[in-house]
């Protein structure tokens, strides 16, 4: 029994030995491996770490420069929408701009009244031509005014309304006065014709960008009262002329006619702008100062090629036909009147045809256009045919309400064709383009009046480029009806090929 005993005692640890030191190098095997995988992890995981962050450093300086031109975006479009005050200080503006518009067009539609007097202050009948070279002189200052649009809109952007309005007053306030002074047709197409007509230019185009700070409701309401200004003017200012010529002669007169543009100057210092100016890119502001894209459109350019083309005889009877007037009628007729007629119906048809102008979709709205180069095509063939007074008066009534139709849907074409984005330089091209026509015309009318003895052939010819114009103006329609066509082509073709896309 006490033998059994030490037997199994024995034979217990020989079972125990061997099973525990063999059990702990595999621990330790086990143990070392694991903690070489952590160490190698974690030297991983570290150097992902460095890489993840240097990865995110070079993703955010990269979105820095990328969202250089997203950021200016977003800082125009996160903008405040302005208010529009529909009134109070813009009331002031209206009635600053309505005088803008009086005094400036006013001056040059009442010009035949002093091209009468020019021809008696600087020449003789045997001058052969004294009316070619007169003529001249009103051309050149409603051409400047044109010609000089789009750099005014160009100024108009960079220095604001107040500056440039009040600036190009005081040029034609100095201009205007100098006229007055000069005793040579040479000298005065300086003065007037360019100084003059400049300064003209650079107050007219802010009075009307100014009236979009204050009205937006109101806003057609607004510039038919202003557009209505140079038929209030136009109606005035013939009989004070004719008094003025009168009784204190031709350099009192152009005297005078400065107190005008020195209460334009004083009128510009109302444009205060309202909209804040709004943050751009390079690109944006380099699209500003020239912006070529509105000449990608056909449309556009058909217009601004038809428009300029029947122009060439448009100006000829406001400087002309006084003259006629007197050579038929004899120096007695009261040949005033129709400068009033003329500025009576040519304010009546702004109001009526730019409200007509509105119930006239997309650009369609050019065949009124068409419409008012025809008649005023028509009217300028009947003036020499008119043998009564009274015939006369009836045409140039015509004639005047026509021509505020083709001057107030100017502005509402130009956003059908180019959008809104584009349309002020739009039409800043266009006034551009028109400078040629409207300079070159009435001294042609003057050229064939010396060499004839007679204004009818003139005012024959003066009908013909309205007609043509108004001729090419009618592809407008067209050519936009073949966009609208090609454009719903494209769309259907991407609708189907989407279609295709998605049951593949």
């Amino acid at each position: 029994m006490t033998e059994d005993n030490p037997v199994k005692e024995n034979h217990e640890p020989e079972e125990t030995e061997p099973t525990v030191p063999a059990e702990k190098p595999e621990a330790n095997h086990e143990e070392k491996s694991e903690e070489n995988h952590e160490e190698k992890s974690e030297v991983n995981h570290e150097e992902k770490s460095e890489v993840n962050y240097e990865e995110k450093l070079l993703t955010e300086e990269e979105e820095k420069k990328a969202g250089d031109g997203e950021s200016e975006r977003a800082m125009m479009e996160k903008q405040p929408e302005t208010e529009y005050p529909e009134g109070g200080w813009g009331w002031v503006v209206m009635l600053a701009s309505m005088w803008c518009n009086g005094s400036v067009f006013g001056i040059q539609n009442a010009f035949g009244i002093l091209f009468v007097s020019l021809l008696k202050e600087f020449g003789s009948e045997n001058d052969e031509d004294l009316r070619f070279r007169t003529a001249w002189v009103g051309s050149l200052s409603m051409g400047m005014i044109f010609f000089c649009s789009p750099i005014v809109s160009v100024f108009t952007d960079v220095f604001g309304c107040r500056i440039t309005a009040v600036g190009g007053a005081a040029v034609g306030l100095i201009g205007l006065f100098a006229s007055s002074f000069v005793n040579s047709l040479g000298t005065l197409y300086f003065t007037y014709g360019v100084v003059f007509a400049c300064g003209c230019s650079f107050a007219y185009q802010p009075s009307l960008v100014i009236l979009g700070h204050y009205f937006k409701k109101r806003l057609g309401l607004v510039n038919g009262v202003v557009t209505a200004g140079s038929s209030i003017f136009t109606i005035s200012l013939p009989p004070l002329l004719s008094s003025l010529l009168t009784r204190v002669g031709l350099h009192n007169t152009l005297r005078v006619l400065s107190i005008l543009m020195l209460i334009l100057m004083l009128a510009g210092f109302t444009y205060k702008p309202r909209l804040p100016q709004k943050a751009e890119s390079k690109k944006a502001s380099l699209k500003r100062i020239c912006n070529i894209q509105i000449w990608r459109s056909l449309s556009y350019r058909i217009w601004a090629f038809g428009i300029p083309a029947a122009l060439y005889g448009y100006f000829v009877p406001y400087v002309h036909l006084m003259t006629h007037v007197q050579e038929r009628f004899g120096a007695d007729a009261n040949k005033e009147v129709l400068l009033m007629c003329l500025g009576i119906t040519s304010g009546v048809g702004r109001l009526i045809f730019g409200r007509v102008a509105d119930y006239v979709p997309g650009v369609y709205k050019v065949f009124l256009q068409v419409a008012s180069f025809l008649v005023i095509g028509l009217m300028s063939m009947l003036i020499p045919l008119c043998n009564v007074f009274g015939g006369l008066i009836a045409v140039c009534l015509l004639m005047g309400l026509f021509d505020g139709c083709f001057i107030c849907i100017m502005a509402p074409i130009a956003f059908e064709l180019v959008g809104s984005d584009n349309v002020s330089q739009a039409i800043g091209f266009l006034l551009g383009m028109m400078s040629v026509p409207m300079t070159v015309g009435p001294p042609i009318a003057g050229f064939l009046r010396d060499r004839l003895g007679s204004y009818d052939v003139a005012f024959y010819l003066a009908g013909i480029p309205p007609l043509i114009g108004g001729a090419v103006l009618c592809l407008i329609p067209w050519v936009e009806w073949r966009k609208r066509r090609k454009e719903g082509g494209n769309k259907i073709e991407e609708k189907n090929n989407d279609k295709l896309e998605s049951v593949i």
